[in-house]
């Protein structure tokens, strides 16, 4: 069999396919497809360009009718998408699995045009570079990372969050960048790998910042998109910075909180807010009018020659909940493993704050505790006093925890660490003990946006024998289990 070579006037694979035994050429489309994702592979691992790859790969593109720039790494998805408005709508739900069609027949050319912005888009995000990173870097890493959420099914930023993670290479993606059946890939099925991966490479391009240059340049600070990655290293670096520098760096932390703060909220109102109560006579007004009610109830005043219903007593809806005063102790570790947890639950607590009849106690800690309930109504101002970083000696922040349970059947604590103590069994005594007396403990290990978190296995398996399994995942799940407990 000879070698095949590739036509750089047409992206194909060309030469013999068989050893004279007949077998068929190989499919024009799949070659064009295999030619767009060896370039995009070899782009990945290797910043140098390979001449034939790229020669190739821009014949394919020119040939099915896209532009040029989608070749281009300096490109962002955002740039393109204004030159040529119609690309919107193929990026979105680009990469989320699409039905088989019912005559089992593929749309060959469709998929060439799909690896093509496949292509582009993977290329933006995961080949992320090297060397010092600028404030527009940073925010065209941002706004493509942002395309991909788009193309996989999700909203931009729903995905970023996580922790370090495998690169895109480690995650299935075949060399030939076809999936089953050689069509393009689903990677929607790689979301929990993706969505920490995002999250790693913001981080280290945050890292790769001169973050405190960029913060006393005005013009440069209001190109920074707020992200977890950046908002840790402002609050790691914030005493480091002073004048503009500091309030450009305040501004970016408030808008982060009142965004995240919004996403809460509503998960909040959207779960139970408990019974009515119906010792509470309701209040007279129109709007609380049950008409259906009090029809029934003046069926009786009905006069057939009159054709006309006699009301007697009209009848309201009942409007007030039950509402029973809740103490809520939130105890957060804010050692340098658990900044998307503080940053989550601070906005979370100031949430809870501002319901009813909830009286919310926050606690920070790692080596030493901080009672920061006086600032509990305003995360920022909490996030401000914090320190990150450090070890983690959970009995310090019980020692402030314990004298606050003043009813324990009317206190829940939460308590957020990946439980990697230096004393652990001391710490567990004295939970297992506020579980005993009648407190609602809950052991939360994780409360990031992607829901991935480790947590010590010694500190899971006691809180599964005790009846106070760790939750982890996803935020809503404590948002959940806290609305249950005070509704």
């Amino acid at each position: 069999m000879t070698d095949q070579t590739t036509d750089e006037t047409t992206g194909q694979i060309t030469g013999p396919t068989d050893g004279g035994d007949g077998l068929p050429a190989a499919d024009p489309h799949d070659n064009r497809r295999q030619v767009l994702y060896w370039r995009l592979l070899a782009r990945l691992f290797d910043p140098e360009e390979q001449a034939t790859l790229e020669s190739a790969s821009l014949a394919v593109v020119e040939d099915i009718g896209l532009p040029p720039a989608l070749l281009d790494p300096q490109a962002s998805v955002d740039s393109i998408v204004q030159r040529h408005p119609d690309l919107a709508a193929e990026f979105d739900g680009l990469m989320a699995p699409e039905p088989e069609p019912e005559d089992g027949a593929r749309d060959r050319a469709a998929e060439v045009r799909r690896a093509a912005l496949v292509s582009k888009v993977l290329l933006n995000v995961f080949a992320s570079g090297s060397g010092t990173v600028t404030a527009g870097q940073l925010a065209r890493w941002q706004s493509d990372a942002g395309w991909l959420e788009r193309a996989l099914g999700c909203r931009p930023g729903e995905l970023r969050g996580g922790r370090a993670g495998g690169r895109m290479a480690g995650h299935g993606v075949s060399p030939t960048g076809t999936g089953v059946g050689g069509t393009t890939p689903d990677l929607s099925r790689l979301i929990p790998a993706i969505g920490p991966e995002l999250g790693s490479i913001e981080a280290d391009l945050v890292k790769r910042m001169h973050l405190r240059e960029v913060l006393a340049d005005p013009k440069l600070a209001a190109q920074l998109t707020p992200s977890m990655s950046l908002i840790e290293q402002l609050l790691r670096d914030k005493n480091n910075l002073s004048g503009v520098a500091l309030a450009n760096a305040k501004s970016l932390i408030r808008r982060f909180v009142d965004e995240v703060a919004e996403v809460l909220r509503t998960q909040v109102e959207k779960a139970s807010v408990g019974a009515v109560d119906r010792s509470i006579p309701p209040k007279r007004v129109f709007r609380n009018l049950d008409l259906d009610r009090t029809i029934w109830k003046n069926l009786t005043n009905w006069s057939p020659e009159e054709q006309r219903l006699y009301v007697d007593r009209l009848y309201y809806r009942h409007t007030a909940r039950k509402t029973t005063p809740q103490r809520l102790i939130v105890v957060v570790d804010q050692s340098g493993s658990m900044v998307d947890s503080m940053v989550n639950c601070t906005i979370l607590a100031s949430i809870f704050a501002g319901l009813p009849k909830v009286d919310v106690h926050l606690i920070a800690y790692d080596t030493q505790a901080l009672d920061l309930t006086p600032w509990v109504h305003d995360p920022f101002e909490t996030l401000l006093r914090t320190k990150l970083g450090g070890g983690t000696d959970g009995t310090v922040a019980m020692a402030l925890a314990q004298p606050k349970v003043a009813e324990p059947r009317n206190t829940v604590v939460v308590w957020i660490s990946d439980f990697y103590e230096w004393r652990t069994e001391p710490l567990f005594e004295s939970m297992a003990a506020l579980h005993r007396s009648g407190v609602k403990f809950i052991p939360v290990g994780s409360v990031t946006s992607s829901g991935r978190g480790s947590v010590n296995p010694w500190f899971r398996e006691r809180f599964k024998d005790l009846g106070t399994p760790v939750i982890s995942g996803h935020i809503r799940k404590l948002v959940n289990e806290l609305k249950t407990f005070l509704a």
